[in-house]
């Protein structure tokens, strides 16, 4: 194992960790707020809307991410460059990256897996606590802010942990769009310096690391240690 290319390209696997890091946050935090309407919408009682939801859910779902991720880069990115008023506007430097692209996939992709985890979540807490704090006087909002969606979180945190992961592995797929995501350097650094094992490997240990991380923190999210009343 060579290792000795490391110094000379540590800019660029920085960079890309951080890009990767970018797509990350951006993707769970835009995802989840849409799982959240996603699962709401399933549960209404309103037909239309739960089967427009479970339309939008059946096609995410069903496609390969990677496919979405081509449609949104080669064909709304393509249909954006050729309006001449858009290329001139504050918003083309960021829609003509594919960074928005990538992350507008990923983020669609997480609130469907993600809003039907949910809804399985919130059909599971127990519909005597959420009468008891409809008897204690709050609004609908205050139910589903402070009881619902909490103890749902709090059913469901093994598999938001999962889901996390997965959408840390999902990232992986900027790079055939050209963005330089971790992936992406890793890449450059395999076609400059001809070296095919060692880039990959040292990138899988950072992805690894950051599973191990995404884990650790969902599982110590909102822990408070039990303790004893003191005895006097």
């Amino acid at each position: 194992m060579d290792f000795s290319w490391f110094n000379e390209f540590s800019p660029e696997l920085l960079q890309g960790a951080w890009v990767t890091l970018q797509l990350l946050l951006i993707s769970a935090a835009v995802g989840f707020s849409l799982a959240l309407l996603v699962a709401l919408a399933r549960l209404s009682h309103c037909l239309p809307l739960a089967l427009l939801a479970r339309f939008y859910v059946s096609v995410l779902r069903g496609t390969p991410l990677l496919v979405q991720i081509f449609i949104f880069y080669y064909g709304v990115g393509m249909l954006l460059a050729g309006w001449p008023w858009m290329r001139s506007s504050w918003l083309w430097p960021y829609l003509r990256e594919g960074f928005f692209y990538v992350a507008v996939a990923l983020s669609l992709s997480v609130s469907a897996y993600v809003g039907e985890v949910l809804r399985a979540g919130l059909r599971a807490v127990p519909k005597g606590e959420l009468e008891a704090a409809r008897a204690y006087g709050m609004s609908p909002f205050m139910v589903l802010r402070r009881v619902w969606l909490v103890r749902a979180l709090q059913l469901l945190r093994p598999t938001l942990a999962g889901e996390a992961v997965m959408l840390l592995k999902s990232t992986a797929l900027a790079s055939t769009v050209a963005l330089m995501d971790l992936l992406g350097a890793a890449n450059l650094v395999r076609a400059q310096t001809l070296k095919v094992y060692e880039p990959l490997l040292l990138v899988a240990v950072v992805y690894i690391v950051l599973a191990f991380v995404i884990e650790q923190l969902i599982a110590r999210w909102g822990y408070k240690p039990q303790t004893r009343p003191r005895m006097d």
